[in-house]
């Protein structure tokens, strides 16, 4: 948990080094997340910004089914971070509903598209991660697109998954 990870010590002496490095992640929850966490362990001067498309930065994936299947009852209880919980604890720049749709690697940055206000900038680095995740495979049988068959990767599918056992959602 986010709890258990130590703030960085501040010291005198390396706040007079050189400018601290900008590191860009693309794509949070496990692998990106868990990145930026290890790399502000690396170096507490960092710019440290990670983009994430959905909502949730860092969630306890192995939790949903057991939201699903109500032994879990708060959906709250599977958020191990938020953006503000990670500023707080680990100073990261963390923007949900983010996503990134270009790299330009002889300029250095990347082009954002910010899903919430449908605006797109442009956003500079030294160093970039990149932690895209996957896609549930759906094997190419007759069938796949029927509806009520769903995938489950992010709270969001989750929240579909329950809707549709609630008979109010569609697939």
């Amino acid at each position: 948990p986010l709890s258990a990870i130590p703030s960085p010590k501040r010291s005198k002496t390396m706040a007079m080094a050189a400018p601290a490095r900008k590191v860009v992640l693309v794509g949070a929850v496990a692998g990106g997340a868990s990145c930026a966490a290890r790399l502000r362990r690396l170096d507490e001067k960092a710019q440290i910004v990670l983009f994430e498309r959905g909502p949730d930065p860092s969630f306890a994936n192995c939790g949903m089914p057991y939201h699903i299947g109500k032994e879990i009852d708060e959906r709250a209880k599977l958020n191990v971070a938020t953006p503000a919980s990670l500023k707080a604890k680990l100073n990261l720049d963390v923007r949900v509903r983010s996503d990134v749709t270009a790299i330009d690697p002889a300029a250095k940055t990347v082009t954002v598209a910010d899903l919430a206000s449908g605006k797109t900038y442009s956003e500079k680095y030294d160093e970039l991660v990149l932690s895209l995740g996957a896609k549930p495979f759906l094997p190419p049988i007759p069938g796949i697109n029927r509806e009520g068959n769903l995938a489950l990767r992010n709270l969001e599918d989750m929240d579909r998954i329950i809707s549709w056992i609630s008979g109010g959602g569609t697939a």
